[in-house]
């Protein structure tokens, strides 16, 4: 499953690359190597590559690899937001040499959430992680905005949406993409279809876990669930016991 697709485009802007959609967990949806495979297809050409987003989000880990991949890019990387670069697609877009959004397109910066299951000890560890989680984050936009860590902070804690005009102001973006031309349909885009909300974004992971449990088909699907949750559990002895009913259980305990 790949989360971003290489378009054609004329010399001026090089490589073309868009991210639209959710950004795959690589452990959690079977696609182990998607990081790996994205990898080696940016890193088989050079020259500038422009990069179009429209995503709310996905994997903070897949972001982070995403981001130093395109750091680590030899050539100029521009970062078109057209629709929406929301949560873990605001990390990859700060790796941009310049970042560009359409008048009408949103950013949004949130704390990064998990699912955790267990005793107090695992709640609490859990917590710890994300509070690491988060610093590594900062430290993304702090590097693009030049912002202090603290009011990045306060801004992830009140989840904020940032307009193109916003975003500029802050630093997180350079400018406005002044040439419409080619910008995607926001109706149309999947993207466009989420709510603008934490709890919207958090319903629809569950929701789509729950499809996988169920076995539905189709795009937001995953057919081989049982086969990645039964190759998780060799590796956490814990939930040697946890079956498609019982995960289904926990999974409607957690729903927002």
């Amino acid at each position: 499953m790949k989360f971003w697709n290489w378009v054609e485009a004329d010399d001026s802007d090089g490589r073309v690359l868009r991210f639209d959609g959710v950004i795959a967990q690589d452990e959690w949806w079977g696609d182990e190597i998607t990081p790996a495979q994205f990898r080696e297809e940016l890193f088989a050409g050079s020259g500038p590559v422009t990069i179009w987003i429209n995503s709310p989000g996905g994997s903070c880990v897949a972001a982070s690899q995403i981001y130093a991949m395109l750091k680590d890019y030899k050539g100029d990387v521009t970062v078109k937001i057209d629709g929406c670069a929301y949560s873990a697609a605001s990390v990859i877009a700060m790796a941009g040499t310049k970042v560009l959004m359409s008048p009408t397109a949103l950013m949004m910066i949130h704390n990064p959430w998990s699912f955790a299951i267990g005793e107090s000890e695992d709640m609490k560890k859990a917590a710890a992680m994300l509070d690491e989680v988060k610093e590594a984050i900062i430290n993304a936009y702090e590097i693009k905005t030049g912002m202090g860590r603290a009011k990045i902070s306060n801004l992830m804690d009140e989840e904020t949406f940032l307009s193109a005009k916003r975003a500029i102001e802050l630093g997180f973006a350079d400018g406005m993409i002044e040439d419409v031309e080619g910008l995607s349909s926001a109706a149309s885009s999947t993207a466009a279809n989420f709510s603008f909300s934490q709890k919207a974004f958090n319903t629809f992971s569950v929701e789509r876990v729950a499809a996988c449990v169920r076995g539905d088909k189709g795009r937001n699907a995953t057919p081989n669930f049982h086969n990645i949750a039964e190759r998780h559990t060799k590796h956490e002895p814990t939930q040697k016991g946890v079956t498609a009913e019982s995960l289904m259980k926990r999974l409607s305990l957690i729903q927002p």
